[in-house]
């Protein structure tokens, strides 16, 4: 079995400003921080002679690895990032960056989420990318709209309660 993968789908090229401070202060904390400590934590291994028997040098070697990966990508996503930090116009419909709560139709049940860009979602907080199938339901709607999203376990029906920006 080989080890090609099809490329991801490209994923929307929006972070919110806390997304985005986020997102500089993990680069800024892996580069200057955390690599020279792993550096010179390497430089240390390899100074104990044979590296093909040494568990500490082959561990920091990878470890060093995982943090230029991740720097590199940061990196590169941060160039490409548009940060958005103003609340739209029309405050009523839901946009990126939107707290909106729904209520289930057939249950009842009321779950609140935020549209956030995909470098910065958070299940435990409610926080889902925009790319999300129900993001991309909600769009554009406004309170009192029902709509139909597709979700894994199969589709729901939602009514839109409240439309909120925060920090807006």
């Amino acid at each position: 079995m080989g080890r090609w993968r099809p490329p991801a789908e490209r994923s929307t090229a929006l972070i919110t400003r806390a997304g985005h401070d986020r997102l500089k202060a993990e680069l800024d904390d892996l580069w200057r921080v955390r690599r020279p400590e792993v550096v010179k934590a390497l430089a240390a291994a390899a100074a104990e002679g044979d590296r093909s028997e040494n568990a500490e040098y082959t561990y920091r070697k990878k470890q060093l690895g995982e943090i230029d990966r991740r720097v590199r990508y940061l990196s590169k996503r941060l160039e490409s990032l548009k940060v958005v930090d103003a609340a739209p116009s029309d405050r009523d419909a839901v946009f990126f960056g939107a707290e909106v709560e729904l209520e289930d139709v057939a249950s009842g049940a009321l779950v609140r989420y935020r549209i956030v860009g995909p470098d910065e979602t958070d299940p435990k907080l409610g926080w889902i990318s925009i790319d999300a199938p129900l993001a991309r339901a909600m769009l554009k709607k406004r309170v009192d709209d029902e709509f139909e999203a597709p979700l894994p376990g199969g589709s729901v029906r939602y009514a839109i309660v409240e439309v909120a920006y925060p920090g807006a």
